[in-house]
């Protein structure tokens, strides 16, 4: 939605999918003026500039009248000053008024614009993963940048626009019926064919400008999605090669033909804009060879009038393309306003309770807990009861979608409970804040995310002021601090995008090590050794044991083997515990356990 002058613009058609998208969400005047209403004294002033440009550029005609028709026949000097004087004044006004106006105008945008890609990136960050498991990243990217950034266009364009245009239309209008009304009698008949032919290539140029932007977008998507380290890799096992070429030849080929089409078009629209400009004055210049016409009228006259209306022809332009910006513009705001209007699944509490992290004991309790998903009709997990003792390990086991993940879940509060609660040293999760309640509850995982930054600045994340002795000896229990010395900076090598410069083990003790620098009180484990093999399971399974030490854990197996020692085994079946006890016990008794074991 980028703006420029109407004359290069050329007028807008209105997107049927901005029609839709408002049709859908519409955007309401009062929520659009709450935008603006902390910066209306800017605002006004940007209108009010915008409007005495306009007006003071009006008199430039005049002066060229009086200079032509009075000054330079008669020889009058001082005429002559007075008007080139004010020639230059106009020019030096105008030009002071568009930098205030610029400046103003920016500065007001870039602020609505900053406050509204934080409230959207605050909201999101409290929206639940059930919110970012069903959307697509890039529509989020796209919403919080490429769309706010739009709205530049309404919020410093198109307002001061619509003034300017509408103060320049109406104010040159006027202006021209001083100057000679049987000439402007004859621009009605003029000025509509010509604004007519000029919108009608424009909007032909326009169409083939947004299929060209669609094709270079799908560009951009297979040049992201084929040299992605994960597209890279899935290009290379699945032996796509040549289909990807194939396919970026194809597109590139598109691209070609429309880039060619669009520079023929703008060609054509500017032949068009020099042929209306050399038409328009060239008819007013045949109307005054007709006295008939156009009476007793003076060169200065003929002039000024041509200068006029040339003026009025791009401010009328730019009305006609004010209606489809605007709802382009609107269609940007519903769909920004779409996220910040979700309801937030898992909300902060009002007033959270303190629980300081010296205090935390540890002590976890599921009191009839279950859970069902927000578009589910059945419960995934059901009436668990399950106390974690301080200092004590916990083990959850099952088959596949047998509700053990999704007990960890609700531990770490990635989603509440549908019914009952879960307590920390007694207080319901939902009356921590996230702050406190993050502190007091580390998590290990199975998909270990590293950021694409150092070593050091991954291991920084958990805590900030942690020095380099901390960090070698968090990564020394961790079992990886061999590994991190001999990489190329140590602890400053870039681990790459999503860790990939380390393998799969390695990735996951640094995410021990980063765990134990946040020294959580209780420690959820999820299938964090699922996806290793038995040499790499074992070297972690020890980092783990270190990190367990003395802490409430709550270990989520598919590997019976790494929970033999727990103290306490849970056996889960269809989302209810089936079975607990120790690891010989539930063997001797021969229930699930025991089969899950054969």
């Amino acid at each position: 939605m980028a703006m420029g002058p109407p004359e290069l613009r050329g007028p807008a058609r209105i997107d049927p999918a901005d029609r839709a998208q408002l049709a859908e969400s519409p955007v309401s005047w009062e929520r659009v003026v709450r935008l603006f209403r902390p910066h209306l004294g800017a605002l006004s002033v940007v209108i009010l500039a915008v409007v005495a440009a306009s007006l003071v550029g009006l008199a430039q005609p005049f002066l060229l009248r009086a200079v032509i028709d009075d000054a330079l026949p008669h020889g009058d000097l001082t005429l002559l000053a007075w008007a080139v004087g004010g020639m230059i004044a106009i020019a030096i006004a105008t030009g002071v008024l568009g930098v205030v106006q610029t400046w103003l105008a920016t500065a007001m945008g870039q602020r609505v614009m900053s406050r509204l890609r934080s409230d959207v990136f605050a909201h999101l960050q409290r929206q639940s993963m059930a919110f970012f498991k069903r959307t697509r990243g890039g529509e989020i990217q796209s919403r919080l940048i490429n769309d706010i950034a739009g709205l530049q266009s309404v919020i410093t364009t198109t307002a001061t626009s619509v003034a300017s245009n509408v103060t320049t239309a109406v104010g040159t209008a006027a202006a021209m019926v001083l100057l000679d009304w049987r000439l402007s009698l004859l621009s009605l008949i003029v000025l509509p064919p010509a604004v007519l032919l000029t919108r009608r290539v424009a909007l032909i140029r326009r169409d083939i400008t947004a299929q060209r932007q669609a094709t270079l977008a799908d560009l951009h998507a297979q040049v992201d999605e084929a040299l992605s380290v994960n597209g890279a890799l899935l290009t290379k096992t699945l032996g796509a090669a040549q289909a990807r070429v194939d396919a970026f030849d194809e597109t590139s080929a598109t691209l070609v033909d429309l880039e060619i089409r669009s520079q023929l078009a703008g060609k054509w629209r500017m032949a068009t804009m020099q042929i209306v400009f050399a038409v328009i004055p060239a008819i007013i210049y045949l109307a005054a060879g007709f006295p008939a016409l156009t009476g007793d009228i003076t060169i200065g006259t003929l002039v000024a009038f041509t200068a006029l209306q040339s003026q009025i022809f791009r401010p009328i332009l730019g009305l006609l393309s004010m209606g489809a910006q605007w709802v382009a513009s609107m269609a940007l705001l519903s769909r920004i306003f779409g996220y910040l209007d979700l309801p937030v699944d898992v909300p902060e509490p009002t007033h959270p309770t303190p629980l300081p992290a010296a205090s935390v004991r540890g002590e976890v309790v599921f009191e009839d807990v279950s859970y069902r998903y927000p578009d589910g009709d059945v419960d995934v997990v059901s009436d668990v009861d399950l106390t974690l003792a301080p200092g004590r390990t916990v083990a959850v086991v099952g088959e596949t979608g047998s509700g053990k993940s999704t007990l960890a879940s609700l531990l770490v509060r990635l989603a509440d409970p549908t019914r009952g609660r879960i307590t920390l040293d007694g207080i319901d999760l939902r009356d921590l804040s996230l702050t406190d309640r993050a502190r007091a509850i580390g998590v290990v995982s199975q998909e270990t995310y590293l950021s694409h930054a150092s070593v050091r600045d991954n291991l920084l994340q958990a805590k900030p002021d942690a020095d380099d002795a901390e960090l070698w000896r968090a990564l020394g229990v961790a079992q990886v601090a061999e590994t991190i010395v001999a990489l190329p900076a140590g602890l400053d090598t870039l681990v790459g995008a999503r860790g990939h410069r380390l393998s799969g083990g390695e990735r996951q003790r640094v995410a021990v090590a980063r765990t134990l620098l946040a020294d959580p009180r209780v420690l959820v484990l999820d299938e964090a050794t699922s996806a290793l093999d038995t040499e790499t399971e074992r070297e972690f399974q020890a980092a783990l044991d270190a990190l367990a030490q003395g802490r409430t854990t709550l270990t989520i197996a598919h590997r019976l083997s790494t929970v033999r020692d727990a103290d306490e085994i849970v056996v889960m079946d269809h989302g209810r515990i089936v079975e607990r006890g120790t690891h010989e016990s539930l063997l001797a008794a021969g229930g699930r356990y025991a089969e899950l074991a054969a």
